[in-house]
């Protein structure tokens, strides 16, 4: 299986993160994809660099005044002259009879769902040499590849059309579902990420062509807390193109498969030409955050079952945060996917 990566995603390199009232570092660090480009390595996987494609993959999924707000902003915080090292928040309007802001604080409030995804110097560049590191594997795939894997850095799946959060700027997974969509009249979008890929669910969700589905820690006591639950069905044209299938916390690798095994159902049943799995590995039970128990051999199960799915698949990089093991997981994902081919 070929591999995308660019060393650009180096230039974000966030610093903050507060976790129940506690100033912390980020455990979304550039040493993430050190780690998984061990795992990849390790599985002989050939690295491909990325094609730039411009704007046109990310103004599928995202606004033209989320993507122009997060051209601008570095320049526009730095220039208030009092501003701090990151760009974080201090309002959130949550959009109850609002009207847009001109002002960059408004408008950081505005774009950010938490204090999770603070803004850099570097983290526009970082973020679009994401989007082109998925939009690549997903050709790749449309050129006649089985799969691809796309190591993008930072993750995408928690943000929506026009506002970032949980460590995501721009929606990785659904830039490469919308390009299979150029080929392909149907896509699915299978979240293995131990947080549910609010972002993904609320850009398609009332859309009947792209069915998403999550497996997640339970929103009740997780991130991100007031999305991800099973009635969450899709709406208006898309109703029932969404699943979701939390899991308490501390779920290991039967309970995992099992609910795996749903998901499975539901995307044949929904029958689509491509498959894009949101490939996070801190469901892991040595992730430092926590919140489910797959072992090695448990990712090893899950790329074999996505595998059986028989579909062409792009396998997108989401969560998986800094443990010993980050690599070897990846490695068994990978391998367990390509030896069920």
């Amino acid at each position: 299986m070929k591999a995308v990566y660019t060393e650009l995603h180096r230039s974000h390199d966030p610093q903050f993160f507060l976790v129940r009232g506690v100033v912390k570092r980020t455990t979304e660090q550039p040493e993430r994809a050190d780690r998984l480009l061990a795992g990849l390595k390790a599985g002989k996987h050939d690295l491909v660099d990325p094609v730039a494609f411009g704007q046109g993959p990310r103004a599928r999924v995202h606004s033209p005044e989320y993507l122009g707000f997060l051209a601008e902003a570095w320049d526009a915080w730095t220039a208030l002259g009092d501003s701090g090292p990151e760009m974080i928040a201090n309002i959130h309007p949550v959009r109850h009879a609002a009207t847009y802001p001109t002002h960059i604080v408004g408008r950081l409030g505005w774009h950010t769902a938490d204090t999770g995804c603070p803004i850099g110097p570097g983290t526009w560049a970082a973020a679009c040499a994401a989007t082109d590191v998925a939009t690549t594997a997903a050709q790749l795939v449309m050129d006649g590849e089985d799969a691809a894997y796309a190591l993008c850095r930072p993750p995408g799946h928690h943000a929506y059309r026009d506002l970032a959060g949980g460590f995501c700027f721009l929606n990785n997974s659904a830039v490469a579902a919308a390009h299979l969509r150029l080929k392909h009249e149907r896509v699915a979008i299978l979240d293995v990420d131990v947080h549910h890929g609010n972002g993904t669910q609320g850009i398609f969700y009332e859309r009947p062509d792209v069915l998403t589905v999550s497996v997640h820690a339970d929103p009740a006591c997780y991130y991100p807390y007031v999305w991800g639950y099973a009635h969450e069905r899709g709406a208006g044209q898309g109703l029932g193109a969404n699943l979701n299938i939390p899991l308490p916390i501390g779920t290991g690798d039967d309970g995992y498969l099992q609910a795996l095994g749903v998901a499975e159902k539901t995307i044949r049943a929904f029958a689509p030409g491509a498959l894009v799995v949101a490939l996070g590995l801190d469901a892991s039970e040595h992730d430092p955050l926590a919140g489910l128990a797959v072992t090695t051999d448990g990712f090893r199960r899950i790329g074999a079952a996505v595998a059986r799915l028989g579909l062409p698949t792009v396998l997108v990089q989401e969560g998986g945060y800094l443990s010993d093991i980050l690599g070897t997981n990846l490695t068994a994902a990978l391998a367990g996917f390509e030896a069920a081919r």
